[in-house]
């Protein structure tokens, strides 16, 4: 029974910094796909200067995210990265060249080399956000590993008609997030083309949602397994619904302040669900059910929690109180000076 706490707690603990490092580096990936949607140098340095205090702290979540797998669920850690290798490789690539094009595009001021890094940028963050669609994608399919742990797959078999459907979701999610905060962020004529960019942004994504709800809903049905056990949980698509339906009202009425909180609140809400389909599971054999590595049979030891658990509780708020500290330094508009990017 001891156990059986310490492995709900850190399953907890991993759930929120994943959507902690979805809800605040999503708007950065988000502003990245909508990076080249600019027109001018100015405009692209302003999108840079809105995220660039805040985007390498933000990525500290995905390194919790793992971390946390690796020291409280061992063999989920283990057979995620062997599984997902080549995945996981386009993920790191993806971040590796979206970090060197943020920092090296305004060491000159040559056009052409500009112009290569902002792609170069744009490309990282759609690589990103659709790969980690595409992983979420096949949490929920499941894997085919066998009694031993062991991937029999391939890596053509990560992408079907659904896991890429999941992969745009992300895409298109992360867009409508990044659009609002750069409301919140610019002003003036960078303000007024942004806000053309959000309606789009935000039909594109319920289209996407609604068309991947179905699928799930017609494909996947495991996922709504427990909401049939707990009708309560239905509550949580509900406020979902509710929490995108409050995005366009919104902004549309400028509270852009307002639209961006429920926006972070949707992305919540849609990885709750998320977590609640694929409970107990933390990766599903497509094989056999029972093969699957679930937060009870793949967890570590009592002493192993104790300890990592300090460390969390000693980690996890200073990761906090730095987020809380670099966003009220940087709160505002963003303006160009001789410190930009």
């Amino acid at each position: 029974m001891f156990l059986e706490t310490f492995q709900i707690i850190w399953y907890f603990v991993i759930g929120i910094s994943v959507i902690m490092y979805t809800v605040l580096d999503g708007f950065d990936l988000g502003v990245g796909c909508l990076h080249l949607f600019t027109r001018s140098d100015q405009e692209r340095r302003l999108m840079l200067n809105a995220i660039g205090p805040v985007w390498d702290g933000n990525e500290v979540w995905l390194i919790i995210v793992f971390g946390a797998m690796f020291v409280g669920f061992p063999p989920v850690y283990a057979t995620i990265c062997s599984s997902f290798y080549f995945i996981i490789m386009i993920l790191l690539m993806g971040l590796m060249i979206r970090a060197v094009a943020i920092e090296f595009r305004s060491k000159q001021e040559s056009i052409g080399w500009r112009r290569f890094w902002d792609v170069m940028f744009s490309i990282g963050s759609y690589v990103i956000a659709f790969t980690l669609g595409v992983l979420m994608g096949n949490i929920i399919v499941g894997i085919p590993i066998d009694q031993d742990e062991i991937f029999q797959g391939s890596f053509a078999g990560f992408f079907t008609p659904y896991t890429i459907l999941v992969g745009i979701l992300g895409v298109t999610i992360f867009m409508m997030h990044g659009a609002i905060y750069m409301l919140m962020k610019t002003e003036g004529t960078m303000h007024k083309r942004v806000r053309r960019w959000v309606n789009p942004t935000i039909i594109i994504f319920i289209i996407c949602y609604i068309a991947t709800t179905i699928m799930t809903l017609i494909y996947k049905p495991h996922m709504i397994d427990i909401m049939r056990e707990t009708p309560a949980l239905f509550l949580v698509g509900v406020f979902a619904l509710i929490a995108i339906v409050c995005v366009p009202l919104f902004a549309s009425r400028g509270k852009d302040g307002t639209a961006f909180i429920f926006s972070s609140i949707s992305i919540a809400l849609l990885f709750i669900l998320f977590g609640l389909g694929t409970y107990p599971n933390m990766v599903r054999s497509n094989l056999d059910p029972s093969y699957s590595l679930t937060l009870f049979n793949s967890s570590a030891t009592v002493a192993t929690f104790k300890v990592v658990l300090i460390v969390a509780g000693i980690g996890v708020p200073m990761v906090l109180a730095y987020g809380y500290w670099i966003y009220r330094i940087f709160r505002g508009k963003v303006s160009i000076d001789e410190t930009s990017y």
